[in-house]
């Protein structure tokens, strides 16, 4: 724990206020466009859930003004339950960019938020761009500073954080000036939403969404001059005391405006937690040298600890449990030859082939293993031993997906619910969006 610094949300408020477009690193602009195309990948893949349904049921039966589009569907609602109804839609696969570091999902607290504003009060493409940046990077960097021990604690550190970056982010969209966007992060500071246990049901994605709708909200009032603490992040009682043992404001101002934490966003090939996917990645390398179903004794995964914490369930029952289950995983990699989000069904995870050798399969906490490493080790039934090893997990900071990869990805995702031509527009706006005086056009392209 720290002692109070009155000047962290002050700083931040002030990079926020100042950062133009202008402002931001090509290589920043870059890397916005592909998180924004990796989002609405995921968001439009899910809008048929139903978890989205019974939001949209709500949103029916309580009544609200039709101002903003669901993703992938042809239903309009208010601004707010957009940001709410399109975030939780984002983070259903368990699909959307990972801050390795953190284990932050930013873009589903973040994108909607933004987008919302931009489809219901304006604003050009840029302000779209600049204000995601700026608001995912307060996100991660606000993260950084309480990591590993707010989360460890059980906090659900992509709802916690994303509210700041939602907040942040509208505030910027909105136009508001230091004063603003400082009772803005207060309340978001006052805000908190997610914890663990919830993983695996359908209240985790919603976790981002009400992050996202929760930040929108505290922007549009602290605009009107709500008032909240000005120091609700760094005070004795503001939110990195209270809600973690440990806090280093030199981690949210220390290269403010210098070094882009979003430049360390990562795209899953994946749809499951992503300290899986190194072990994927191993299992479908076994596979490749021939371990089968039907020759397979043992499979032993050498792994960090967070896969056994975060994902160590050894009997899913559901689709949404298999996601959170390191052995289903590899079952299905050796079974099936890919993991997408069919191998994430409810009728795969009760699939006795893949039962049959998921229960074959073990892990082994290692140290020295790093999150997007790992070591596996398959015994035949003919008594010898296959290895495979990944240095770094497909779609980590040191092997990232390609634009081609990520576009493959999009399509495999958009097109079963809108179609090619949808899918096609998006991406060329995605790829191209500083270039557009407004979102319509992305809009229209992303719903029915």
């Amino acid at each position: 724990m720290t002692t109070e610094n009155p000047q962290v949300t002050a700083e931040l408020a002030r990079f926020v206020a100042n950062t133009t477009y202008d402002d931001l690193p090509p290589e920043v602009v870059r890397e916005t466009k592909r998180s924004l195309l990796n989002w609405m990948g995921v968001a439009i893949g899910a809008a048929w859930h139903e978890s989205v349904d019974i939001l949209l049921k709500l949103s029916e039966e309580v009544g609200g003004t039709a101002k903003v589009g669901i993703y992938g569907r042809r239903e309009r609602v208010d601004p707010l339950e957009g940001a709410l109804i399109n975030g939780m839609s984002s983070h259903i696969f368990d699909f959307d960019d990972t801050h390795l570091r953190t284990v932050i999902h930013p873009s589903a607290p973040i994108a909607p938020a933004v987008l919302s504003v931009a489809e219901w009060k304006g604003g050009s493409a840029k302000d779209v761009i600049t204000a995601f940046a700026v608001g995912v990077e307060a996100c991660l960097r606000i993260g950084n500073s309480v990591y590993p021990d707010h989360y460890n604690v059980g906090w659900h550190i992509t709802g916690t954080t994303g509210v700041f970056g939602s907040a942040i982010a509208t505030s910027k969209m909105l136009g508001h000036d230091e004063q603003a966007i400082r009772y803005a992060i207060g309340l978001a500071a006052a805000q908190p939403t997610g914890i663990r246990e919830m993983f695996g049901t359908m209240t985790k994605p919603f976790h981002p969404g009400k992050a996202a709708m929760d930040g929108l909200r505290s922007a549009l009032i602290a605009g009107w001059g709500f008032t909240s603490s000005e120091q609700g992040i760094e005070a004795t009682r503001g939110f990195a005391n209270v809600l973690s043992t440990k806090f280093d404001p030199t981690e949210i101002t220390g290269t403010l405006g210098k070094e882009w934490e979003l430049l360390k966003n990562a795209y899953k090939p994946y749809p499951c937690g992503v300290v899986i996917h190194p072990v994927i990645d191993a299992a479908l390398g076994l596979r490749e040298k021939g371990v089968t179903p039907d020759n397979v004794e043992s499979i032993t995964a050498y792994v960090h600890p967070l896969v056994q914490e975060l994902t160590g369930k050894r009997t899913p029952r559901t689709g949404l449990e298999g996601k959170f289950s390191v052995f289903h995983c590899m079952g299905a990699a050796i079974v099936e030859g890919k993991v997408g989000e069919a191998e994430f069904s409810d009728d795969h995870v009760r699939d006795e082939a893949i039962i049959a050798v998921r229960d074959k399969t073990d892990i082994a906490v290692t140290e020295g293993i790093r999150e997007d490493e790992c070591r596996i080790e398959a015994k035949l039934t003919d008594g010898s031993t296959v290895e495979h090893y990944v240095e770094f997990a497909s779609g980590s900071i040191d092997n990232p997906l390609t634009d081609e990869q990520l576009d493959a990805k999009f399509n495999d995702l958009v097109i079963p619910v809108l179609g090619e031509q949808h899918a096609s527009d998006l991406i060329q706006i995605l790829r191209n969006l500083e270039n557009e005086a407004n979102v319509k056009k992305l809009i229209k392209a992303a719903t029915m």
